[in-house]
């Protein structure tokens, strides 16, 4: 039999979090979970997250992208944070062998959901302070 608490960890959303450093060319994955992970949702892509909400320390990240559970890919012209299939010509999940080849193909909006499992980011200040806490 399972308890309350247990039931409320399994509705939070869980990520595993892409932190791109321009300077250095590396990136590193953290995992978030619980409260850390909710400060997430229902942001979009392009927008500026404040570490210190993700337990980063004191950095600027800027969402750049991300995929679901099934790997489909999150697309920044897409409104909202449901899947579509969407006629496309080049870009974020579709690549076309001809030039002005299209091709309808599944799609995830811009918006940060619970059913998100990769979030990509990159620094825009504060480099230095993120190089320790993302490794763990």
């Amino acid at each position: 039999m399972e308890t309350g608490s247990t039931v409320q960890d399994y509705n939070l959303a869980k990520f595993q979090l892409i932190v791109s450093d321009p300077k250095s060319k590396t990136s590193k994955a953290a995992s978030l979970e619980g409260t850390k992970a909710q400060a997430l949702v229902g942001k979009s892509i392009g927008e500026e997250v404040d570490g210190k909400l993700l337990g980063l320390g004191n950095v600027k990240l800027r969402i750049t992208g991300g995929t679901d559970k099934d790997g489909v890919p999150m697309r920044f012209d897409i409104q909202g944070a449901a899947r579509k299939r969407a006629l496309l010509s080049a870009g974020v999940g579709y690549r076309p062998a001809d030039e002005g080849e299209r091709q309808r193909k599944l799609i995830r909006g811009r918006v940060i959901s619970e059913e998100t499992l990769q979030i990509n980011s990159v620094i825009v200040s504060g480099a230095e302070a993120v190089a320790e806490p993302v490794k763990g």
